[in-house]
């Protein structure tokens, strides 16, 4: 959509302007979350590179071919500009364009450089080609999840991309917005998912660290070989998810199931779990999914269906919270966390802001 007006903004950072150099992957995702709690963002792409998706929301697209000098020129003046600028490449990339943190910070030494990356800016791997599961390979985190007597299952790419890459960057971002009041500087951050995702995990070393983790897959309360703590299969072959941990949940799980808690064994016995899963297991497979959910609804035996991805857009507790949006006809995620007095605005469609015409050729 093309619009020369700035839409209304709203929310915590409607004060902050964001340059994005257009890539893949935690950056765009970082952007999309500084525009959803009202920041200006500016993505700048290659000509016929836009981009495309739900991830673009809330945007103004920029076209620029970074080797004509005009082009060139009009972005150092956005950067100029602005209070954030999110890239994504391997390092090197921004300063053989130009556009490196030493050179942007002489300009503007107010800016707050953000560089969102797997390996990081350094280190014998910073310029290897990597992709999430790749990191979360070489922290180890990819090894506990899954089945023990089956190759680790990824965790789609939310903990490496989403959780360990863009939500650190975030939060590098604010920090340095805050620490910027004080000293009226600017920094450069290296959100690396190689740094981030294993404080993700932190509680995994913790454990480890007083003897309650087990290197071995599948043995361990939070990866599925607890009973009450992993998911069962339905009559209907639906799912639901239980997470009884503490003794009094574990006890109302029993109790709504009908299973005599002296026939199992002490919860955290780990020589009973096997009879324990196949108990819960034989259990859940006599109704449906959904007739579970009814028999659990109001019980705090902290029950619930594992819901399709569709499915979850229709949950009335979901839908309570407003959790999903329509932008531009897609249903998608609605901003979060909710602020009581400067609420976010609906995310809208990226729009498109063109530079100013150029005469000069592309340099060579």
């Amino acid at each position: 959509m093309e619009d020369g007006s700035a839409p209304v903004r709203s929310g915590p950072l409607a004060s902050v302007r964001v340059v994005e150099l257009a890539g893949m992957g935690p950056g765009p995702h970082a952007a999309m979350l500084l525009a959803d709690l009202g920041a200006e963002v500016l993505r700048v792409h290659r000509p016929g590179h836009a981009g495309s998706g739900a991830t673009l929301r809330g945007r103004r697209l920029i076209a620029a071919d970074l080797k004509n000098v005009d082009d060139l020129e009009q972005v150092r003046e956005l950067i100029d500009g602005a209070d954030v600028l999110v890239e994504g490449f391997r390092p090197g990339v921004t300063e053989r364009l130009g556009l490196g943190p030493d050179e942007c910070l002489s300009r503007n030494p107010r800016l707050v450089y953000t560089r969102v990356t797997g390996w990081g800016q350094t280190g014998p791997r910073a310029q290897q080609a990597g992709h999430d599961i790749n990191y979360l390979g070489l922290t180890g985190l990819l090894h506990a999840m899954g089945a023990p007597d089956r190759p680790p299952t990824p965790p789609l790419n939310l903990v490496g991309d989403y959780g360990g890459g863009s939500m650190f960057a975030v939060l590098g971002v604010l920090a340095a917005l805050i620490e910027r009041q004080g000293s009226g500087r600017g920094q450069v951050i290296d959100a690396a998912i190689i740094n981030g995702a294993p404080l993700l995990g932190h509680v995994l070393w913790s454990m480890l660290g007083d003897g309650r983790w087990s290197d071995q897959r599948g043995t361990n309360i939070f990866d599925g070989s607890a009973p009450f703590y992993r998911t069962y299969e339905c009559a209907d072959g639906g799912y639901v998810a239980v997470g009884a941990l503490e003794p009094g949940f574990f006890a109302e799980l029993l109790r709504v199931l009908e299973i005599d808690p002296e026939s199992l064994g002490p919860q955290r016995d780990k020589d009973g779990w096997p009879a324990m899963r196949q108990a819960l297991a034989d259990t859940f497979r006599q109704r449906s999914r959904d007739e579970w959910s009814r028999v659990f609804a109001g019980s705090d035996a902290c029950v619930t269906p594992v819901l399709t991805v569709t499915e979850a857009t229709e949950d009335a507790q979901l839908k309570a919270r407003d959790v999903f949006v329509e932008v531009d006809g897609v249903r998608q995620p609605a901003p979060a966390p909710l602020f009581s007095r400067t609420p976010a605005a609906p995310p809208a469609p990226a729009r498109v802001r063109a530079l100013r015409p150029t005469s000069r050729p592309p340099s060579r």
